[in-house]
């Protein structure tokens, strides 16, 4: 098991807490994430882990903020609020959890502050666009994994960090989020805790097992952005294991279905689906040399979940590509 590394959050500027803060001591069960130090002198004001949850993270692979194609993080969520001082602005709070971070071999994802979060003065666009689900400014929902405190309408002193590390054999996403109100600072702190992929966890010998035994096997270590049909570069290994099979079993017919869960229009999730499994068809084809002829593509959208659609686990297990023999 790897030895965690705590991320120590450098002492904020030292003032009483019964100066600023709503409490001065912190809520009843509320905890600090194990390795993420407060600042000193912060209070929590608000606890809640959600053992299992889809988060969703509006950052690109280039850094950006895309609201459109959000990272959709799926484990245990850890939501934490902090008030401090408001002698310590964004830009100290997000000079203090960069530093912090890159010490403890994080990977910083995104770091803004003020105008660069591309809201100006207008931070409860950004908080709704973030925390709130649809409403006007079409909001990605990650409110509802509790929230005690709201923000100030126009006070335009808040930044944006979020950071990637790997602690027993986790991944875990750190994901601070800090405004200036008029008596404190709200430091709101989520950490999702994303089981670690196992890359090419899909081998010729569970293919031929689970054809065997079953008729069908799920492609685990085949991935796709939430939306899209075009496979993403971590899925090679598990697709080379896939080709390998196939290539040894020229004799098998073989169907790839694609599945989705209830979220959304029914037929595009069915178009979706079929996309899907053209999407492996074509890359067994074109990279791996194997057959079209022994391969057919199939769309089932949500017409056959293997767990419940009314939880986020359920759901995340329904969205799946499956080979099935003919």
């Amino acid at each position: 098991m790897k030895k965690t590394t705590l991320i120590y959050v450098a002492v904020a500027l030292m003032i009483s807490t019964n100066l600023f803060a709503q409490r001065t001591t912190d809520i009843e069960g509320g905890k600090d994430y194990p390795t993420i130090s407060r600042f000193e002198g912060a209070v929590i004001e608000f606890y809640k882990e959600t053992k299992w949850g889809s988060y969703k993270l509006p950052v690109s692979d280039q850094g950006t903020i895309d609201w459109g194609n959000p990272r959709v993080l799926e484990g245990k969520v850890t939501r934490i609020q902090y008030t401090v001082s408001n002698d310590n602005n964004s830009e100290f709070v997000l000079h203090n959890y960069k530093a912090a971070f890159k010490k403890s071999g994080y990977e910083i994802l995104i770091a803004l502050a003020n105008e660069e979060l591309g809201v100006s003065d207008r931070p409860h666009q950004w908080t709704e666009m973030y925390y709130v689900a649809g409403g006007y400014y079409n909001g990605i929902g990650n409110a509802k994994f509790g929230l005690n405190f709201q923000w100030p309408s126009w006070n335009n002193n808040q930044c944006f960090i979020a950071a990637k590390g790997h602690e027993n054999d986790k991944d875990i996403y750190a994901i601070i989020y800090a405004i200036v109100d008029a008596n404190y600072t709200l430091i709101t702190q989520d950490v999702i805790e994303v089981e670690a992929v196992e890359t090419g966890s899909v081998t010729a010998q569970s293919l031929d097992k689970g054809l065997t035994s079953d008729g069908h096997i799920a492609l685990d270590g085949v991935f796709f952005n939430t939306g899209e049909s075009t496979i993403k570069p971590e899925s090679a290994d598990a697709l080379k294991n896939i080709a390998e099979y196939l290539d040894t079993h020229t004799e098998k017919n073989i169907l790839i279905v694609g599945h989705t869960d209830n979220v959304g229009d029914f037929n595009a999730n069915l178009k979706l689906s079929k996309d899907r499994a053209e999407a492996v068809i074509n890359e067994l084809v074109t990279k791996y040399s194997i057959k079209a002829e022994q391969l057919k593509a199939y769309g089932n959208g949500s017409t056959a979940p293997v767990a419940s659609n009314s939880t986020d686990e359920g759901k995340a297990k329904n969205r799946r590509v499956e080979i099935v023999e003919q």
